[in-house]
């Protein structure tokens, strides 16, 4: 699993019909050396070397580098978390990690570093595990890693996101640390498709569609915006969303920054603002499945909710957008400051300019190589942008100037 340049193209099959929740073929191979992208909004044309990592992952889920970049630590979905040297590609797994109920989008999903890794060594993880009626939940917990051993010495389960429900989809779970220090986690809405106010969603006394803001030890910050509201569950600090699987903070205004699943089309991008509603389903840009039909009003038409910064309206084709980072490297000058989502059934990695709430699509990276693009993350020290493709015998790919 040394590294390497990729040297060929082929597509990627999406099979079933949820744009964005489709399971992808193996079928994996790369594309040249050196790639230009050709579709784009600006003036010039922006040319990458990719090259691999690693490859034979298994439905990686999330790529997390550890401070000083040696190692680089990733989910598999199918339930395994595993440590990959950024400099051979050696996959090592990581013994004493949770065990999870891998089925549909569940499994093991994301992780996040403590702020001050490695000390404490606290390593966060978002994981699907069902109750002993078969019915499912998104899991925080944290544990001790230890490096040099490939394990986590200890694990304690934080938080499950109640109720848990007789569903394989929609289970969200990206998780990060924000500026305060406190823990930020999505949860999505289980794919209960009574679109209208009585939906989970726009119902604050579950925790599904949401997003929940805890302490570092799995409690409740008395500063959350629904602590004083009998009828509220503690743990929300947003809510109104479907399925957020994308999750970053701005490196400049602390905000935080959310990539979200609509149903057909009405994906978004959202900046999460305290106590917000966000609509899912009584407000949104997207339409059913197969008929094409609104699902509710649009955000503009009720004052009551935030509307998206970025949005892929019904009959736009849609976008289904995974894992987010603000670039913040060297390597990339001219993009300091833009958002990097990957694309899932749009098969290729977005760029956005952003000022302010002014968001706007540049040139696209990775297109025309069939990837569908699970994470993607600013590698340290140099700057170069990794990412993580969503298949079977799968690679993590490193982007850097050509």
């Amino acid at each position: 699993m040394d590294r390497r340049t990729f040297l060929a193209a082929s597509g990627l099959t999406v099979a079933g019909t949820l744009a964005g929740c489709s399971a992808p073929s193996d079928n994996q191979q790369g594309d040249g050396d050196t790639a230009t992208d050709s579709r784009q909004t600006d003036d010039s044309a922006t040319a990458v070397t990719v090259e691999t990592v690693a490859d034979g992952l298994e439905s990686p889920w999330s790529i997390t580098p550890l401070p000083d970049g040696s190692q680089l630590l990733v989910t598999e979905r199918v339930g395994s978390v595993v440590l990959v040297d950024s400099a051979d590609g050696t996959v090592t797994p990581v013994s004493n990690a949770p065990s999870v109920y891998a089925s549909g989008q569940g499994g093991m999903l994301d992780a996040a570093l403590h702020p001050d890794f490695p000390d404490p060594a606290w390593v966060y993880l978002t994981y699907s595990k069902a109750n002993d009626s078969g019915e499912s939940a998104t899991h925080l917990g944290r544990g001790r890693l230890n490096v040099t051993d490939a394990q986590f010495e200890e694990f304690e389960h934080l938080h499950v996101a109640e109720p848990f429900v007789d569903s394989d989809g929609h289970f969200g779970s990206r998780v990060v640390f924000g500026p305060d220090g406190l823990v930020y986690m999505t949860v999505g809405d289980r794919q209960f498709k009574n679109f209208g106010p009585d939906h989970v969603a726009q119902d604050r006394t579950n925790e599904l569609g949401t997003t929940l803001r805890l302490t570092p030890s799995g409690g409740i910050p008395d500063a959350n915006p629904f602590t004083d509201d009998p009828d509220a569950v503690d743990s929300i600090f947003s809510y109104g969303h479907r399925n957020a699987q994308g999750m970053t903070v701005h490196p400049d205004t602390g905000a935080i920054w959310q990539a979200e699943f609509g149903e057909q089309d009405g994906d978004e991008i959202n900046i999460v603002e305290r106590g917000a509603n966000y609509g899912w389903p009584v407000a949104d840009e997207g339409c059913t499945y197969g008929s094409g039909d609104p699902i509710g009003v649009s955000h503009a038409d009720r004052d009551d909710v935030v509307a998206p910064v970025y949005s892929w309206d019904c009959g736009s084709g849609g976008f289904p957008p995974s894992g987010a980072t603000f670039y913040t490297g060297d390597a990339f000058t001219e993009w300091t400051g833009d958002l990097l989502v990957g694309g899932l059934a749009s098969q290729y990695l977005a760029r956005f300019t952003v000022d302010g709430r002014t968001v706007e699509e540049a040139t696209p990276l990775l297109a025309d190589r069939g990837w569908r693009i699970r994470d993607v993350v600013v590698e340290p020290g140099s700057g170069h942008i990794l990412a993580v493709v969503d298949a079977s015998n799968a690679p993590i790919v490193r982007l850097q100037p050509a």
